[in-house]
């Protein structure tokens, strides 16, 4: 059997396949696309509501649980004080988390009636009165999303088939045939209860007739056909694939002749600056601006010196015979 992530990945490929389908066929709206989508994946789960311990089986009664307490909320509402809406609200809840929860998985097993055919159309029609009725959806888009329930149904039942087939070991396992299956044959009163319960929940459906004028237009069909593949089939993203190896650009295969060159490349470079050098570089013709009319001063000139008065160095002399000799200025200053 295949275990929960296996299930609930391979129900999410096969949903998100279909709604690219039908948005390409631009029969629904993207506001509704993702509700149906939703339908698709709650199918390829739903399956295993059998199974005791099971988070399907935990996820889908507490969602009934919350479904039918809030029904019985609004019901009322006005009818009742808060106090008595209050316990009506909590009573519905725990009532069909654990006592309808008890009694169905006493009532059912793991791969009976629910891993057949015949719960399969139930909850397809189911989902398709639930969405018109409760989530108010268009006649068109309730059977969509059924459709999307019915196939999602079906992708759960193949899984747990093909996982009663080891291959590794090559071996039919003891549970093969016993989820795809059109009825129950080993309860005859499940089938049959089954049975009631699909008749009453196909007379909740609405109108078929947008649903399968939509199905039926040779104008959507054609449509589909168009765009299955591009225009050019060679042509994929915008990229031409024929002439790819031109949209790429060429890289030059590197020989042996290429690192030699490149081994020079800085010898030669290095004698630039010598060149250079050695190369005398031509006058660059800078414009000076002087001003037109600038007064031109003289050098200054240096004064000659005066004569010197003999006449006065004679006059000098005899006073400087008459100043004291360094013996008598030792003596001035020796002291007493």
């Amino acid at each position: 059997m295949a275990n929960f992530t296996t299930h609930i990945a391979v129900g999410t490929i096969a949903a998100g396949a279909l709604a690219t389908i039908t948005l390409a066929a631009d029969v629904v709206g993207p506001e509704n696309l993702i509700a149906v989508t939703m339908a698709g994946v709650l199918g390829s789960i739903l399956p295993d509501i059998d199974l005791k311990d099971s988070r399907p089986s935990r996820a889908f009664f507490s969602g009934l649980a919350v479904f039918f307490s809030f029904v019985a909320l609004f019901t009322t509402a006005g009818k009742y004080s808060i106090a008595e809406m209050i316990l009506l609200w909590l009573g519905t809840l725990l009532f069909v988390r654990y006592v309808a929860k008890w009694v169905f998985h006493k009532m059912s097993y793991h791969r009976g009636i629910w891993h057949s055919g015949l719960a399969a159309v139930f909850c397809a029609f189911a989902t398709a009165a639930a969405y018109y009725w409760v989530l108010k959806r268009p006649e068109g888009v309730s059977w969509l999303a059924a459709g999307f329930m019915l196939i999602g149904y079906f992708v759960h039942l193949t899984l747990d088939e093909m996982y009663s087939v080891d291959v590794m070991d090559t071996r039919i396992k003891a549970s093969f045939g016993t989820a795809l299956k059109p009825i129950d044959a080993k309860h005859w009163g499940h089938s049959a209860a089954m049975a009631l319960a699909t008749v009453a929940a196909f007379m909740l459906t609405p109108s078929t007739q947008q649903f399968t004028e939509s199905m039926s237009s040779q104008n959507m069909w054609s449509g589909l056909q168009r765009r299955a593949l591009p225009v050019d089939h060679s042509v994929w993203f915008g990229i031409d694939l024929k002439n790819l190896g031109k949209q790429i650009p060429s890289i030059k295969r590197a020989d042996t002749a290429t690192p030699a060159a490149s081994a020079t490349t800085p010898a030669a470079s290095a004698t630039t600056p010598a060149a250079s050098a050695a190369t005398p570089s031509a006058p660059t013709t800078t414009a000076t601006v002087t001003p037109a009319s600038a007064p031109t001063v003289p050098a200054p000139t240096k004064p000659e010196p005066a004569p010197i008065d003999t006449g006065s160095l004679k006059s000098i002399a005899p006073s400087m015979s008459n100043a004291p000799s360094a013996n008598d200025l030792g003596t001035i200053l020796k002291p007493n």
